[in-house]
């Protein structure tokens, strides 16, 4: 497999996670509708609890995939994944659905998981953050297409459509890994399967400053994204009434961070992971200072062309954030990448759904609650980026990285 086609699958697996999520953003007042829900905030459980699945879950499937290989633990949570989501086809009532898609979160995992383990497997240092710099830039795609898939999937019919398309997608993402992936575990590195190999490699993990600090920081930042994708339905239609317009503004966000990605593949390079992640932290504290002050200065929503410039603005620097945060914590841990996959994405995964649904659930009819978290969380990553890196910042004690 060449770099191009590697990055390709990798970017397309990653994107079976946001799939799942993005596609039936347009469906959710649809879906309550239907199985009874009258609460607005509560169709946000649809998104909590495939998230919580998703992050559980991951803690399972790096340890595995440390003594079983890659690909097999891929290829079995693509499977639980697929077969979910046709199940809910069929799902009778609310609790169901939320059931299932707490499965289907734990199907997804492996993709994530597995995923940045084989990159690491592969890649190290700056490389690593450029290569999973573009394939971020390509799995952002999903995002700027999915709502507007999703509503086109609907004039075709009901909500269960969406997800049998989604079912037929990740078949023929698991075609294409089953046909084209190989091993990437180097048989120098796999770990026994036993409570005392995994307790040991989860200590390791937890007890490596710069690896806990950098993933609690991104926990904190992605918290904001979740707390967003709770509630963009409830903003872009219920504040702004934009209707079946709605897609194109999620896509329009979502345009930035891939172009944020793209840029940061470009010149993280030349510039490391630190300097380029610090900076944009920084930048996504001050937009985020700004974007707070204006939207409390007045009890009326501000003008939607003002919200989106703040929002794209402000995701462009969570781009260069993400890529970097993640690699930064995973470079001293290549040893233990997988299990150190899981314990890295379980805590950002399920520590920022919580904190979305948090910021979600806070949704009062106005933009103020997901601004003011935006805020609180770019203060919360820095303390930690602070501590990973013992008060000083754009310092490097490894000039690959």
């Amino acid at each position: 497999m060449g770099k191009r086609e590697f990055i390709a699958l990798a970017a397309f697996l990653m994107a079976v996670n946001s799939l799942a999520i993005d596609i039936m953003l347009p469906a959710l007042q649809q879906i309550g509708a239907s199985l009874g829900v009258e609460s607005e905030n509560h169709r946000q459980f649809v998104v909590s609890t495939y998230l919580l699945g998703f992050g559980c879950a991951q803690l399972f499937y790096g340890p595995l995939s440390d003594r079983f290989g890659r690909r097999t633990p891929l290829l079995i949570g693509l499977v639980i994944y697929i077969l979910s989501a046709i199940s809910i086809v069929f799902v009778p009532s609310f609790a169901g659905l939320l059931a299932l898609r707490f499965i289907q979160g734990v199907g997804s995992a492996a993709t994530r998981v597995i995923t940045v383990s084989i990159v690491r497997d592969i890649y190290g240092g700056r490389q690593m953050a450029e290569v999973m710099s573009l394939i971020m830039m390509v799995f952002m795609i999903v995002p700027v297409i999915a709502p507007g898939t999703g509503q086109i999937v609907m004039f075709f019919g009901n909500w269960h459509l969406i997800f049998l398309f989604i079912a037929a997608m990740a078949i023929a993402i698991a075609v294409w890994a089953y046909l084209r992936l190989p091993e990437t575990l180097h048989p120098g590195n796999v770990r026994p399967f036993t409570a005392r190999s995994v307790f040991g490699a989860f200590k390791l993990v937890l007890t490596n400053r710069v690896a806990l600090c950098y993933t609690i920081a991104s926990t904190f930042i992605f918290g904001a994204l979740f707390g967003f994708i709770n509630s963009a339905q409830q903003v872009y239609v219920g504040i702004y009434d934009l209707g079946v317009y709605f897609p194109f503004a999620f896509a329009g966000v979502a345009i930035f961070m891939s172009l944020s990605s793209f840029f940061n593949s470009r010149f993280v390079g030349k510039l490391g992971m630190r300097r380029l992640s610090h900076g944009s932290l920084l930048g996504f504290i001050a937009i985020n200072t700004i974007w707070l002050i204006v939207q409390m200065a007045s009890t009326e929503p501000m003008p939607f062309a003002l919200f989106i410039s703040f929002f794209g603005l402000a995701m462009f620097q969570f781009g260069w954030i993400g890529s970097n945060f993640n690699s930064l914590a995973m470079e001293p841990l290549g040893h233990v990448a997988g299990t150190a996959s899981s314990v890295l994405g379980f805590m950002s995964t399920v520590g920022g759904a919580i904190i979305g649904a948090g910021i979600g659930q806070a949704f009062d009819g106005t933009a103020l609650p997901m601004v003011a978290g935006y805020f609180a969380v770019s203060i919360v990553g820095l303390v930690f980026v602070l501590i990973a890196e013992k008060g000083r910042l754009f310092q490097s004690q490894n000039p690959a990285v």
